[in-house]
């Protein structure tokens, strides 16, 4: 193949995208682009036997659309990419302490992991009174909604 009026085997083509592929993988770690890196190895193997450049072309193709549908959930599942609890969504279904009563209707505080936390019981007709230890169920704004620890 002639590109700029050098002559250019595809094996170094394809090692150029491999190294391209894994580079934009291992800067963005979304797991975009390493599908195209397998489908540009298949088709670096191809060009070891001289295949035809149309062959491997659609073998890369094919390759990497066939990697990102049948391993990309695996591959998300085993990284555990995605959504992960951070700062206060970890602290749904931690255990806290009242610290100020929280009356029906009325804000309280709680204690949970060395903070202290404004609260309201889930069930608006119950007290919780000092020392009560809860479970947050949710967090609305910057208040945690506790319900008593079974």
């Amino acid at each position: 193949m002639t590109i700029f009026g050098l002559h250019i085997s595809m094996t170094i083509i394809w090692l150029l995208l491999i190294i391209i592929f894994l580079a934009a993988e291992a800067l963005t770690v979304g797991l975009v682009s390493i599908w195209f890196a397998g489908g540009a190895l298949a088709a670096l193997l191809l060009s070891f036997f001289d295949v035809d450049p149309l062959i491997q072309l659609f073998v890369f193709f094919a390759a990497s659309i066939c990697l990102l549908i049948f391993t990309r959930k695996i591959f998300v599942e085993k990284l555990k990419t995605g959504k992960e609890n951070t700062n206060v969504d970890a602290l749904i279904g931690e255990i806290g302490q009242v610290v100020s009563t929280i009356n029906p209707m009325e804000i309280g505080q709680v204690k949970v992991k060395g903070q202290v936390w404004s609260a309201l019981c889930d069930d608006q007709l119950l007290t919780l009174e000092e020392g009560t230890y809860v479970t947050i169920k949710a967090i609305e704004g910057v208040k945690l909604i506790v319900i008593p620890r079974a």
